[in-house]
């Protein structure tokens, strides 16, 4: 069992969530970020299921220790300051790099990051920032940035996994993140799931009540997380 980890942005105290493998000494760790509302069972899953892999897993917080929303909320609060000022949320970010770096267990120069929906954007904006990551995965995660260019900073291979009926990654949303990529030099891959709707890999996306728009999706969530670790095994080989 994992169990949390506090951490310091600056002044702030942060609350993460840290997952150990089985034995000893240092291993790749993967970063996962936070959907909107924030740290939950489902990002504390996703790093257990990451040791089970031979990893540490480790959650990280955008907010800080004791902001945090709900699934079925509007977290729009929380959410769009960290948009609106993507200098801050890349520091924000970085000094989860940096507690990662910090942990005894981790191997500071194997590290990669995921997220899901917000989370997933957040991990593509801590690649643009010019972290010394190794790989980021993207599942159902907004593409879009307000610094294109600086996709020359990304060092690590990029993935996205996106649904193809997404409503709000709409096509002109991924061609313009196809662009950015193009222009950045960037080794990167999209996987588009055709039928998939946002919210593909929760199976709690149902309590939204917008089976339009967010949808659990079995086989699409199989496939991505599939896709992510064959990315894993090229970066860590």
């Amino acid at each position: 069992m994992g169990e949390p980890l506090d951490y310091r942005n600056g002044a702030q105290t942060c609350e993460g969530y840290v997952a150990l493998p089985a034995g000893t000494g240092r291993h790749p760790c993967i970063l996962i970020a936070h959907q909107w509302a924030g740290i939950s069972d489902f990002e504390r899953a996703r790093a257990e299921e990451f040791a089970e892999l031979g990893y540490v897993g480790m959650a990280i917080d955008a907010y800080g220790k004791g902001l945090r929303g709900s699934l079925a909320a509007d977290n729009s609060a929380l959410m769009d300051p960290c948009m609106a000022d993507r200098a801050a949320l890349r520091q924000r970010l970085l000094a989860g790099v940096a507690a990662a770096k910090a942990h005894p267990r981790v191997d500071p120069q194997r590290i990669a990051a995921i997220g899901y929906c917000f989370g997933g954007t957040m991990a593509l904006e801590l690649a643009r920032s010019g972290a010394a990551i190794a790989g980021v995965a993207g599942f159902h995660s907004g593409l879009g940035t307000a610094l294109p260019q600086d996709a020359k900073n990304i060092k690590g291979k990029v993935l996205v996994c996106i649904g193809a009926d997404d409503p709000g990654i709409p096509p002109e949303q991924r061609k313009a993140f196809e662009d950015e990529m193009r222009a950045g030099k960037v080794d990167w891959r999209m996987h588009l799931y055709g039928g998939v709707v946002h919210s593909f890999t929760n199976p709690d996306a149902g309590k939204l009540n917008q089976p339009d728009f967010a949808r659990y999706d079995a086989e699409a969530d199989r496939r991505s997380w599939a896709e992510m670790q064959s990315l894993f095994n090229e970066v860590f080989a």
